[in-house]
């Protein structure tokens, strides 16, 4: 990823960011997780993304992404299942907790909505209390990202996918 990252065509991301993606991605594959060493086009999200999969299997299901914009990052982890995560995530600092209780992502009962007031992409869940809705297109998003708070990160993507014991 480090060489990747040298290439002209990343040169609008910031050497700060490009410590971020390199130090993540390496967390990411100790962990089983690759990016395949490429990055791919943004669409609406950012200008560039990584897209996290997990190693050696067919599926290519996202667990991660990383946005690169023009003038910053956003982390995005994909979970499910949150209230079973509640209390990694109530104990967890308030940059962590912000991603599943602030504003950006909060459900507002769009078109998806069917008339039972059900919704596919309603991740309801409740966190000290008091109930959540996200939209799952917006939850979960860590904005500037930061290299330091990559140890919560991780312990965060642990908790919802935990390591496998290797026999």
């Amino acid at each position: 990823m480090e060489d990747l990252l040298k290439e002209e065509t990343y040169s609008f991301v910031s050497p700060r960011d490009k410590k971020f993606i390199i130090a993540f991605d390496a967390e990411m594959d100790r962990l089983g997780y690759t990016s395949n060493q490429t990055i791919g086009d943004g669409y609406c999200w950012g200008r560039k993304m990584i897209i996290y999969t997990k190693a050696g299997v067919k599926s290519k299901k996202s667990y991660a992404r990383i946005y690169l914009r023009e003038n910053d990052l956003i982390l995005r982890m994909y979970f499910s299942s949150v209230d079973k995560q509640r209390q990694a995530i109530e104990q967890a600092p308030d940059y962590i907790q912000q991603a599943f209780t602030g504003d950006y992502g909060a459900c507002k009962h769009c078109h998806n909505m069917k008339e039972d007031s059900s919704c596919s992409h309603r991740k309801s869940y409740t966190i000290h209390g008091k109930q959540y809705e996200f939209c799952d297109g917006f939850a979960f998003w860590f904005f500037s990202p930061d290299l330091a708070r990559i140890p919560e990160y991780i312990k965060l993507f642990l908790a919802f996918y935990p390591e496998k014991r290797k026999k």
